[in-house]
């Protein structure tokens, strides 16, 4: 069989996905590319001439918009603080499920990975009951070290760290598991051999746990990456990006212009804006594992 003819079978396999893929996602994407760039509202739904071609001007009203901005800080802050904690997290619980002080192995790994597999809005209502003022468990707890009750999700100081805490703890399992497939491929007479050079755990960990690990680290925060800058379901059923706008985050500021006030165009140029934030975080990772593995 010739290289065309298996170019031919290959491409009559592969027809029906991309098809499906060209319907179901690209064509989204353009529609939604071109709608950046008009005024599309609640009008345009029933009649398509009132939506109007407006250049850039949703982009420009965007970066000129103090709410935009503020949700910007919001999701940065929920990124590199609720992202670091969560690899930080999965680490380090990783490395003490892989360590011979932990019996019943894989009872601790399913109850760590139990909340990666609940209903993210079943998790934030549950934790609604335990950041409440006056009858929740958090308040309930710190009122034996002497702590006044805080109002967790009501306070705009602490509504964002409350957030975070629920994040990391129902997303660090997944990259837990991911963290202990990496270290089950690292061979053991490396450490073996550093035992017999007199290499202690802490060298060890710095010199070959931490190296080795390298693509397993660039994995995991680059899904991080992109899964915590799309923050938008923990504040929609938490705070509804409130107090004072304290949990507003990009994709909440989307959604909340697209399908509460309608403004279709500007809530499309809020997504490729998100977008090109997510391309560069992406870049700017990839870049730097690069540098430090040269």
């Amino acid at each position: 069989m010739g290289d065309s003819s298996k170019t031919r079978t290959a491409l009559f396999f592969l027809a029906p996905a991309l098809l499906s893929i060209g319907i179901f996602f690209f064509l989204p994407v353009i529609a939604a590319f071109i709608l950046s760039f008009t005024d599309f509202d609640i009008y345009s739904l029933a009649n398509w001439k009132f939506a109007r071609f407006v250049g850039l001007k949703n982009y420009a009203d965007l970066l000129s918009d103090p709410l935009f901005w503020k949700a910007v800080r919001n999701t940065l802050y929920f990124l590199f603080v609720g992202g670091t904690l969560s690899i930080a997290a999965s680490l380090a619980s990783a490395l003490l499920l892989e360590s011979k002080l932990v019996r019943l192995k894989g009872v601790f790994r399913t109850a760590y990975f139990t909340p990666v597999v609940t209903t993210l809005v079943a998790v934030a209502v549950m934790w609604r009951f335990v950041y409440h003022p006056r009858y929740g468990s958090l308040n309930y707890v710190l009122s034996f070290l002497g702590v006044s009750p805080i109002d967790w999700l009501g306070d705009p100081t602490w509504a964002m760290p409350a957030i975070i805490l629920m994040a990391v703890w129902k997303n660090f399992g997944y990259n837990m598991i991911i963290f202990i497939a990496g270290l089950q491929n690292i061979p053991q007479q490396l450490y073996e051999a550093a035992s017999i050079d007199g290499a202690g755990k802490w060298r060890q960990f710095t010199t070959i746990t931490i190296p080795m690990l390298a693509p397993t680290t660039l994995f995991i925060a680059v899904i991080t990456m992109i899964g915590y800058i799309q923050l938008f379901a923990e504040p929609y059923v938490m705070t509804q990006g409130g107090p004072l706008n304290s949990t507003l985050s990009i994709v909440l500021l989307m959604y909340q212009q697209g399908f509460r006030w309608w403004n279709m165009g500007y809530s499309a140029a809020v997504a490729f804006v998100l977008f090109a934030l997510i391309l560069i975080g992406s870049f700017v990772q990839t870049r730097m594992n690069r540098k430090f593995a040269a």
